[in-house]
């Protein structure tokens, strides 16, 4: 090979190195940063990380809501109508949390399998109409 040959082969072999190195440090800045979701039924059957932070999602179960003391903390069971899970929460909850309603909580999952959540996330219902174009809609109905 010819001086030149190695210098070219030299260049190509070194911005290989540091293009797995880039993709390396990529992947692992995105598994520190990722959090998977699972449901009630997966978090009782153990597939959810112990002490990772994942999202836990479903209805809050009706007669569930208890706020032990006079702070911010609540408790509630969530379900996905298999299996239930205690959730517990210090801060205040958003204005759509109620009994029946879907969340998603972020958190974690403690030693005695309580659900520690961090962030509490209440859904929007899907069905919902902003009131004027409900009114006009209802219009249209009666005329018709």
């Amino acid at each position: 090979m010819t001086p030149a040959r190695k210098k070219r082969l030299g260049l190509i072999l070194l911005m290989v190195a540091g293009v797995a190195v880039g993709v390396g440090l990529v992947l692992k800045s995105l598994d520190q940063n990722i959090m998977f979701f699972f449901t009630p039924t997966e978090v009782m059957s153990g597939k959810a990380p112990q002490n990772k932070l994942f999202r836990m999602g479903g209805m809050v179960v009706e007669g569930s809501v208890d706020r032990p003391g006079d702070g911010l903390t609540v408790k509630f069971d969530l379900t996905d109508n298999e299996q239930r899970v205690t959730v517990s929460y210090a801060g205040i909850l958003p204005d759509l949390f109620r009994e029946g309603q879907g969340i998603i909580a972020n958190g974690k999952l403690n030693d005695s399998g309580e659900f520690v959540a961090e962030e509490v996330l209440a859904k929007h219902d899907e069905n919902y109409m902003p009131p004027e174009l409900a009114e006009m809609h209802s219009e249209q109905e009666n005329a018709q």
